[in-house]
């Protein structure tokens, strides 16, 4: 019987088992052979998400729906049991499917990691701007092009970004990222010390104020 790999099939035994739950049986001429082939479908369709090199689960699987009596036609009920195994040439067969999926979903992480490994570069204004020294030398110029382009990319998401922790981290990062000058951040530092204090996290406020620079004498915050 086809396993979920085409061109790789199962070898199947069913040993299976008939009777009749009315007084007055349908008019089947052979209803040994409507229980096997009943059997054969509820089988059949089990094996068919399975691999052979999974012989033990496929069985498990196929027994668990085969075990139980079941109605073919009004009348007449069927149960059975199952007993797999696979060919050497079935198994190598699935083998290398598996080897081959293997290097294809490889070669994907591999790619999305350097996917997002760029999208990071890109995101960050000073990273990009090395980066695109690096790549392009001699191409300066377009640097502002490339920025306007890219404006409002996010950077990239993790597994561990998918919950309000996330969500915070990268507007921080942005919210840091937008702050061009010293006097904004000096605004921005001020408002977060601030606001530490007011929720009474007063030692996260005192690490706050450690970054905070106090403005020079005349100076004007932009």
């Amino acid at each position: 019987m086809a396993s979920h790999l085409t061109g790789v099939h199962f070898t199947i035994r069913i040993d299976g088992a008939w009777r009749w739950t009315q007084a007055d049986p349908p008019d089947l001429h052979d209803p040994a052979a409507t229980a096997r082939d009943h059997l054969r479908r509820h089988a059949a369709k089990v094996l068919r998400r399975h691999s052979v090199l999974g012989l033990a689960a496929a069985q498990d699987a196929a027994n668990t729906v085969l075990g139980q009596w079941s109605c073919p036609v009004v009348g007449l009920e069927a149960a059975g049991s199952v007993h797999l195994a696979a060919s050497a040439s079935d198994r190598d067969l699935a083998e290398e499917h598996a080897r081959r999926q293997q290097a294809i979903d490889l070669a994907h992480e591999e790619e999305l990691h350097r996917l997002a490994r760029l999208q990071h570069v890109l995101a960050d204004p000073e990273l990009r701007r090395v980066w695109w020294i690096a790549q392009f030398p001699d191409r300066f110029g377009d640097l502002t092009d490339l920025a306007t382009a890219l404006q409002g990319l996010p950077l990239p998401h993790t597994d561990e970004d998918d919950d309000i922790r996330g969500d915070i981290r990268r507007f921080t990062e942005q919210l840091v990222t937008d702050l061009h000058t010293p006097q904004q951040r000096e605004i921005f530092l001020q408002a977060l010390i601030q606001t530490l204090q007011t929720l009474g996290r007063h030692d996260l406020g005192a690490t706050a104020s450690r970054w905070h620079t106090p403005p020079e004498t005349g100076s004007t915050p932009v």
